[in-house]
């Protein structure tokens, strides 16, 4: 027997991605802070209530636009997580699938970018509001590191993922500054620092550096807590 309501989640879905899909169009001509939401609902052929009912703000509207497009790296990156299992070639692969996921909104969404660097916006990869996509990500990493044939160490293990997530941050904020018009030197940067991360994972097998690595686990512990994920706050 089919479920009554899925027309109508199916309806509510299309009518979430056609609001995505006309903010993105409005982003690329008229750029993000001139882009209203009254215009993003006209151009999505909604009420302004019903814009709002499914965004309540344009930063809300980013957080979608987030959602979706981890999913879209997800899928992108799938080739490289089922083919390969060296961990610097699975991270520069992971990377340059995220890079051509963002290269048709890369006009624009440097901007919003820029923006989520200020520390209380709602746009920054670490507010509470942005840990769907956060927490997907740091998931994504992890099948980076599990399908890989580098032995990882058992204190690190659970905490390594987020620790290759926030240098992918580095790596996406490098991107926004990059002035090079197809990206060639945020590739340039991944394919220099991914076999360095890995031989840093390698070194924390030496009994020399066990102290540096109860070090690193307690600063990921002390930065969840400056910056906690929805289902903590709540």
């Amino acid at each position: 027997m089919s479920d009554p309501n899925a027309p109508t989640e199916s309806k509510s879905a299309r009518t979430r991605s056609a609001i995505i899909d006309a903010a993105l169009r409005l982003f690329r001509e008229k750029g993000y802070d001139d882009t209203t939401m009254r215009a993003i609902a006209a151009e999505a052929g909604v009420s302004v209530g019903n814009a709002y009912y499914y965004f309540d703000s344009k930063e809300r509207l980013i957080q979608g636009f987030y959602d979706r497009a981890q999913v879209d790296h997800a899928i992108a990156a799938r080739s490289v997580l089922d083919s390969e299992t060296d961990l610097a070639r699975r991270i520069i692969g992971v990377t340059d699938a995220w890079l051509q996921t963002m290269e048709p909104y890369r006009q624009f969404a440097g901007k919003f970018f820029k923006n989520a660097a200020e520390p209380t916006s709602p746009l920054s990869p670490f507010s509470p509001e942005s840990s769907p996509a956060r927490l997907a990500a740091i998931e994504l990493w992890r099948e980076v590191l599990e399908g890989s044939d580098t032995r990882i160490p058992k204190k690190l293990r659970a905490d390594l993922p987020e620790l290759i997530w926030l240098y992918f941050m580095g790596i996406v904020l490098f991107w926004v500054y990059d002035p090079t018009p197809d990206s060639s030197a945020t590739r340039k940067v991944s394919a220099r620092t991914a076999p360095l991360v890995v031989r840093a994972i390698g070194l924390t097998r030496l009994p020399v550096v066990g102290g540096m690595l109860d070090d690193i686990v307690a600063l990921i512990g002390e930065v969840r807590q400056v910056f906690p994920t929805t289902e903590e706050t709540t």
